[in-house]
């Protein structure tokens, strides 16, 4: 979990949010994106899926992936949030660009 205070400032940010937005989270550590769903949870007193909150995930997944230090390639693959057990609870929408 993250260290965030329930009482303090980001903790009662956080319980009053609507939605949260997390731009390129495909680099993002797969653990990152648990820490927030426990967080989410502890801060706003409610066990569903991030504390009952939408979170919008932005990014690309044919860019970067996560970095892991020292790890192989298949580390870095086993880190990336598709590989959460969260990632079955994602509804996906993609987004194209026409040229």
């Amino acid at each position: 979990m993250c260290n965030i205070k329930r009482g303090g400032v980001e903790g009662r940010l956080l319980q009053e949010c609507v939605f949260v937005v997390w731009d390129e989270c495909t680099m993002s550590n797969k653990s990152a994106f648990e820490a927030l769903d426990r967080t989410l949870q502890d801060l706003r007193g409610n066990s569903r899926l991030m504390g009952g909150m939408t979170v919008l995930l932005s990014g690309d997944f044919r860019q970067t992936l996560p970095v892991v230090p020292r790890g192989t390639r298949a580390d870095e693959i086993k880190a990336c949030l598709k590989k959460s057990y969260l990632w079955p609870n994602a509804y996906v929408n993609l987004a194209t660009q026409k040229k």
